[in-house]
């Protein structure tokens, strides 16, 4: 998965909750769902647009599925930020550079 796929999908401030409920470890739509202002259901097409994006994944435990944050697709979303950090840096280390010219 992009980028491009991540970013729409995140872009939801409740599934950017929902994402973000699955930082500390696997959840099931449940837990996920408690004390969100939306039902068990919307919490489930959240997960399934999250999912289709590439940034969670889930897996069957019992009768329930439970949701995790999928590693690949959180580093694809990584790599495109990381290109800004990068760029910074560079102008940062010209316009060091720039400084001790002119001194």
């Amino acid at each position: 998965m992009t980028y491009q796929t991540a970013l729409p999908a995140l872009a939801d401030p409740t599934r950017r909750r929902v994402f973000e409920r699955l930082r500390h470890g696997p959840r099931s739509v449940g837990e996920i769902a408690k004390g969100l202002p939306v039902s068990r259901p919307a919490v489930s097409q959240h997960l399934k647009v999250l999912k289709e994006a590439g940034l969670v994944d889930d897996h069957a435990d019992g009768t329930r599925r439970v949701y995790y944050i999928d590693p690949k697709g959180l580093a694809a979303l990584r790599r495109w930020l990381d290109q800004f950090w990068d760029d910074a840096l560079e102008a940062f280390r010209a316009e060091v550079e720039s400084d001790k010219e002119k001194e």
